[in-house]
């Protein structure tokens, strides 16, 4: 086996909305956003990740950008093999002209149909994967935070990301019961742009908006330390002349509230759906936040004063996910949750 694995290279993949993550050797080689970029004469990428993401919103005719992922699953299947081949690409860089045969671990979102689920098996098998496994989101969160997954003890874990949010119940290494839900950080995005244009009358990009959500987003209107105020430059829909306005976080708060409180409705949901031994625990253990919109100022603080329970934000909630990933790589014989 010791040559087949010279020819093999594992790789563990978080295919996110957003940001594209990729685990190879214990370390997060790639950390892209997933977005495409092609030439509309002649289809060719011309670049990905975050080269392409300088682009969005500031192309001419001849180039389109395109993001592959909607949310958390794929819709369009050309574009996510492009992209998924080219993130491989760039862990080869320099490695001349051998490519090794792959094995990927790739991670879904826990509400997707089969037919989704096919789609990502298919795009990573077309861009030069011989062996896939897959595994929800989820799943691999609790791993990548450090549950012990395997124990017959209920944990409670939410995971907001670019498309989706996902909120699940997971003892002895499987789902119990789950909530997956399609507001997330990008709906943030869009009700940012909304209230910038209906309020103050102008118009910003989706990347404008989420500079925005970094800077200044909260789930609170009122916060310990609060960041200061926020220039945002955008079109006056008056004048139609570029104009600069400051946003505070107040503001953003509430044009957020409506979808947090999505967010709380799916949480309180799947509560009400746990089975009342594993609701014991997870008063114990609390809930874990990981993915970006966990990095959203003051809404652990939010989901604890609506359930009443502990919430813990994982360290470095972006990579929690892949983190996951890549031990279920390294333990693809133990895991038993990992679908071929």
């Amino acid at each position: 086996m010791g040559l087949f694995n010279f020819f093999t290279q594992e790789i563990a993949i978080d295919l996110g909305t957003a940001n594209t993550l990729i685990i190879h050797n214990d370390k997060v080689v790639v950390d892209e956003p997933s977005i495409v970029a092609f030439d509309r004469t002649t289809n060719k990428v011309i670049a990905i990740g975050r080269q392409a993401m300088q682009m969005e919103g500031k192309t001419h005719d001849n180039i389109r950008t395109v993001r592959p992922l909607k949310d958390g699953v794929i819709a369009d299947f050309n574009a996510a093999e492009h992209m998924i081949r080219g993130m491989i690409k760039m862990i080869n860089q320099g490695k001349g002209w051998f490519f090794p045969s792959l094995r990927m671990v790739i991670c879904i979102p826990s509400g997707i149909t089969e037919v989704e689920k096919r789609a990502v098996r298919d795009s990573a098998e077309i861009a030069g994967a011989k062996e896939v496994y897959l595994i929800h989101e989820p799943m691999a969160a609790a791993v990548g935070i450090g549950i012990d997954v395997e124990e017959p003890m209920g944990n409670m874990i939410i995971d907001i990301g670019g498309g989706t949010t996902e909120i699940a119940v997971i003892a002895l290494s499987g789902i119990v019961c789950d909530q997956s839900i399609r507001v997330a950080g990008d709906n943030f995005d869009s009700d940012i742009v909304q209230y910038i244009r209906r309020q103050h009358n102008i118009m910003i990009g989706d990347r404008t908006a989420e500079k925005i959500k970094i800077e200044v987003g909260s789930a609170l209107p009122e916060l310990s330390e609060p960041p200061g105020d926020f220039a945002v430059q955008g079109r006056d829909l008056m004048t139609g002349v570029p104009k600069q306005i400051m946003v505070s976080y107040t503001e953003i708060a509430h044009c957020l509230d409506k979808s947090i409180s999505k967010i709380e409705e799916a949480i309180l949901k799947a509560l009400e759906i746990t089975p009342p031994e594993l609701s014991a625990d997870i008063y114990q253990t609390g809930i874990y936040l990981t993915g970006g919109g966990a990095l959203l100022r003051g809404l652990d603080k939010r989901v604890a004063a609506k359930t009443k329970l502990p919430v813990h934000v994982a360290e470095d909630p972006l990579r929690a996910v892949v983190r996951g990933t890549g031990t279920a790589l390294k333990n693809i014989g133990n895991f038993k949750f990992l679908m071929q």
